[in-house]
């Protein structure tokens, strides 16, 4: 764990990060509670948020449609298109005061359901909501999302359980509960602990999360870092791999990947192929989660307030 500069207590993210097994036990055994103000089967969905919260709705999209519960599709609040029709959408707002996702949610409001899950349900989602998932439990004094954006997925992957069965190779919450306290509790991979860059990488539902850690890594510890889907790496991408910096996987690699990266220099994690890390590719962002606090912690840097962040962007002069 890390202590913020000038501190003797360990940061509220390294402790945030530690709690999400239960937060995740929490959530699945929850699930069912909110099952009429989430997706139903059949319905169209489009999940929206803004950053770390986009990044999980890329990942409930794709696993939901995996699930065949009916076609989803992930947007960046600010990026939704506004000539396309669904029956619901769902929002993932940890603070509920986001101007994007409350001014979207506002134009949309008589044209589908409209779920918000957020941390506080005091908040202006809940006026523009005609369903709120409150998970208060799962909220952070850090500005850095971890833990909140982590149980909304888990709590929407517990959904999915309850409506049939799972897609091929994905686990179930509490398997991904359990994996994730070996990521909380083992060593960080010395190879990305020293590199001078990570590129971070995930086919299908694993994207979103190879995208989350890029950001992790940037908002607390200021590092270089970039994420791609994991099969376009070598159409370009790869010229950056080398000595020094490390390429790291969520989920299954793709095959021959390993010694690809292998020929540059660059080190390499993954769940299968170089360092083998057997891990649900929830339970292996929690490992990216702790090497962006550690790396910030070696930098001098405070994870819990990084630079040029807030809690929530409310933009002057917006609704929000």
């Amino acid at each position: 764990m890390s202590t913020p500069p000038g501190s003797t207590h360990t940061s509220h993210t390294s402790r945030e990060i530690a709690s999400q097994p239960d937060c995740w036990r929490r959530a699945a055994a929850s699930a069912t509670d909110h099952r009429d103000v989430l997706p139903q089967p059949g319905e169209r969905v489009a999940v929206v948020g803004c950053g770390t919260s986009w990044f999980m709705a890329l990942a409930y999209a794709e696993l939901r449609e995996l699930a065949g519960l009916g076609e989803t599709d992930a947007f960046a609040a600010s990026r939704f298109p506004a000539a396309r029709r669904y029956d619901r959408i769902v929002a993932l707002t940890r603070s509920g005061t986001t101007t994007e996702v409350l001014d979207l949610l506002a134009r949309l409001r008589g044209e589908a359901a409209i779920t918000a899950v957020t941390a506080d349900a005091t908040t202006p989602v809940a006026d523009v909501a005609h369903g709120v998932v409150e998970l208060g439990y799962a909220d952070e004094k850090s500005v850095v999302q971890t833990r909140f954006a982590t149980t909304a997925l888990a709590l929407l992957r517990a959904h999915l359980e309850s409506q049939g069965p799972l897609p091929e190779g994905v686990r179930t919450v509490a398997q991904a509960a359990t994996d994730a306290e070996r990521a909380v509790a083992e060593p960080l991979p010395e190879e990305m602990c020293a590199a001078e860059q990570i590129t971070f990488l995930g086919d299908g539902w694993a994207y979103g999360l190879a995208l989350e850690a890029g950001l992790k890594m940037r908002e607390a510890a200021g590092a270089w870092t970039e994420a791609y889907p994991a099969m376009e790496y070598r159409h370009g991408p790869i010229s950056i791999a080398a000595p020094g910096r490390g390429t790291w996987v969520f989920g299954p690699a793709p095959h021959g990947l390993a010694d690809d990266v292998a020929r540059t220099g660059g080190a390499y994690v993954a769940e299968s192929g170089g360092a083998t890390v057997d891990l649900d590719p929830l339970a292996d962002l929690v490992r990216a989660q702790r090497l962006a606090v550690h790396l910030a912690g070696a930098r001098g840097l405070d994870p819990d307030r990084p630079r040029a962040l807030s809690r929530s962007v409310v933009l002057a002069g917006e609704h929000g």
